[in-house]
């Protein structure tokens, strides 16, 4: 089954079961799926569509942030709920040490000897993880490898 016949799905058990939180959630996603491929002009893969589900999954986490600085803890509760729906479309993330081994793996490839070559470990680092690990997270090890 495809990444938008098993959201469709979702959708309607969600419907049935009244789930609230899902069937917001699951209705967003879907609308950013059509939305980029009426601009695409085709119909979207399905790692398009977890990249879309990604994007969402970082809104949800950033204004998590936001709100509890702001002291929402109403709406926070909301955006964790929401997120808690979007993991489920999401790969399985890197641990912390598959991060590390494809760092140094990495930067032994290209063949980086300092923070001046960090574009270059970047790209090819976030090609490699491909959707399965924070950017943000792996420009950390490498900073900590190279300070």
């Amino acid at each position: 089954m495809d990444f938008q016949s098993a959201l469709t799905e979702q959708l309607k058990s969600a419907m049935k079961a009244k789930d609230e939180t899902t069937l917001r959630t699951v209705r967003d996603l879907k609308a950013r799926i059509k939305t980029r491929e009426i601009e695409k002009g085709e119909t979207l893969t399905d790692a398009e569509c977890i990249k879309l589900v990604q994007t969402a999954a970082k809104q949800r986490k950033e204004a998590i942030e936001l709100y509890e600085k702001g002291g929402r803890l109403e709406l926070v509760e909301i955006e964790k709920n929401e997120l808690a729906v979007l993991e489920k479309y999401l790969p399985q993330m890197m641990t912390e040490d598959e991060m590390e081994a494809l760092v140094k793996k990495v930067i032994a490839e290209t063949g980086a000897t300092g923070m001046q070559d960090m574009g270059k470990i970047m790209g090819s680092l976030m090609k490699a993880a491909a959707g399965k690990a924070d950017g943000k997270r792996l420009q950390e090890i490498v900073r900590g490898i190279f300070s």
